[in-house]
């Protein structure tokens, strides 16, 4: 496998709004309305995303005790996912695609159990406030039953008619 840039791992984006629960972090993308769940192995790899660590560095700093090494493909799956859910300032430089490992071949290889340490990001759309209201009233254009208070989206324009079943 060719050897890694020296560069340095592109910073988090400040633009998210960030809770931490527990050891994993929770992502609101306020750009795209999409919210990520990091488990605590992709969220310690976030953390180190400043702007001036390198994967090695990164990598050092994950291997935290004695016996402890991670492995610098897992520090690159979790760059992968974190760069997927454009979660950094800018893509991290991946030269050589093919010495990546995937998820499927890392489990093969490490076994289940030790598989729950991979990095996990999981992303959803999250409902703008308008698109979170609980229905529409009578009047209203609509394009399914489903967003009327009364459930008839009819008509051309469709609009949302009758009364609260």
């Amino acid at each position: 496998m060719k050897s890694r840039p020296t560069e340095y791992v592109p910073p988090q984006r400040k633009d998210a709004i960030v809770t931490q629960v527990d050891q994993e972090f929770l992502v609101l993308d306020t750009e795209t309305n999409k919210a990520h769940c990091l488990n605590e192995t992709a969220s310690r790899v976030w953390a180190l995303c400043d702007g001036e660590s390198s994967v090695a560095e990164i990598v050092r700093a994950l291997s935290d005790g004695p016996g402890t090494l991670v492995d610098e493909k897992i520090v690159w799956m979790a760059l992968g996912q974190l760069r997927k859910a454009r979660l950094l300032s800018r893509d991290p430089s991946f030269p050589d695609e093919r010495g990546l490992i995937s998820r499927r071949e890392a489990v093969r290889k490490i076994g289940v159990a030790a598989a729950l340490a991979l990095p996990v990001v999981t992303s959803i759309s999250v409902p703008t406030p308008a698109q979170a209201a609980s229905c529409l009233p009578s009047g209203s254009l609509c394009i399914s039953n489903s967003q009327c208070c009364s459930g008839d989206c009819l008509g051309v324009p469709s609009r949302c008619v009758g009364s609260i079943h």
